[in-house]
């Protein structure tokens, strides 16, 4: 699994159910039992600058148009790759992230 990847989670609480989510941990952090990753969701909202819409397609696997929650931050362990995101999509995630976790302004 590398960052980027598709894969599916059952993660707990409100967020129970199977859904797909992004690995957004460092391909340099190998970790046996998780992986840091944000959710992913069907429930469209307006919200530029810490959800990245995506169109499903055959390299990310996604078979409705979702969003990745940057807010949606958990460690879990994770199902089958399902798809990637394409770089375009990836740098956009990577500058989310720095807005979410308060290293950029």
């Amino acid at each position: 699994m590398k960052r980027g990847d598709i894969v599916t989670v059952s993660a707990p609480g409100d967020y129970g159910k199977p859904r797909p989510a992004v690995v957004i941990q460092s391909d340099k952090l190998r970790s046996m039992d998780s992986m840091l990753v944000s959710l992913v969701t069907s429930t469209l909202v307006d919200a530029p600058l810490f959800r990245l819409s995506l169109e499903p397609n055959e390299k990310n696997g996604l078979k409705q148009r979702s969003q990745v929650m940057v807010d949606k931050i958990i460690a879990i362990a994770c199902g089958p790759v399902m798809g990637h995101l394409d770089t375009r999509d990836l740098i956009a995630l990577n500058h989310m992230l720095a807005v979410v976790v308060g290293i950029a302004d």
